[in-house]
């Protein structure tokens, strides 16, 4: 064991270069989209399993130390270099986003904490919003859509009791604060006609 480790420390400890952590960067983004916050902690759990794998050969962990700290001292100019060239765009991003999972049925609070984990800016997640255009109501019914609740429920399918009627309110309402609507946007969509909600619906996942 003790051999293993003089060999490990007499043999040159390199942590990712400017370079390498370019090319990983190019190809987490030619996988996903990402905010710039989102690439650097991409860069940096690069960097830790490197870390990790050296000290688990038994590398110096003084080196270690030192080379994880220049390997990271790179992470801001490479995300720096990639939003200059456009190939990283924080609103671009969020925009995007924002649109996306309007029509999946996320509420705005939704896709702000969504964004907001992503690593974008309070100001950029403000501004996706508007741009957006994102309809709460339409949000909404698509929600419902997805839960088969609300005008999308078989509550009409069978006779059902009172009791079970206003137990099946009660959950959808549920599930509707829990994803982030409030009570206003969430009684317009579960009382709203079939018809109306199916319109509504197809308007608000057009392109």
């Amino acid at each position: 064991m003790n051999g293993r480790r003089e060999r490990a420390n007499a043999e040159p400890v390199r942590a990712p270069s400017a370079d390498v952590l370019r090319e990983a960067a190019l190809t987490y983004l030619a996988r996903c989209a990402a905010t710039a916050a989102g690439v650097a902690r991409v860069l940096e759990r690069r960097i830790d399993a490197w870390a990790r794998k050296a000290d688990r050969a038994g590398c110096d962990p003084e080196t270690i130390q030192s080379e994880a700290a220049r390997a990271r001292d790179a992470i801001e100019p490479v995300v720096s270099r990639l939003r200059e060239v456009g190939l990283i765009d924080d609103a671009a991003f969020a925009e995007a986003r924002a649109r996306s999972l309007s029509r999946a049925g996320r509420s705005r609070r939704a896709i702000a904490a969504h964004l907001a984990e992503r690593g974008a800016a309070e100001s950029v997640v403000r501004q996706a919003l508007e741009v957006a255009g994102s309809s709460e109501l339409g949000s909404a019914i698509a929600f419902a859509y997805k839960r088969k609740i609300g005008p999308f429920s078989r509550r009409n399918v069978a006779p059902r009791t009172r009791e079970e009627v206003r137990t099946m309110d009660r959950k959808a309402f549920a599930a509707m604060a829990r994803a982030g609507f409030d009570y206003g946007i969430s009684e317009r969509a579960l009382r709203m006609d079939l018809d109306e909600a199916e319109t509504l619906l197809a308007e608000h996942r057009r392109p």
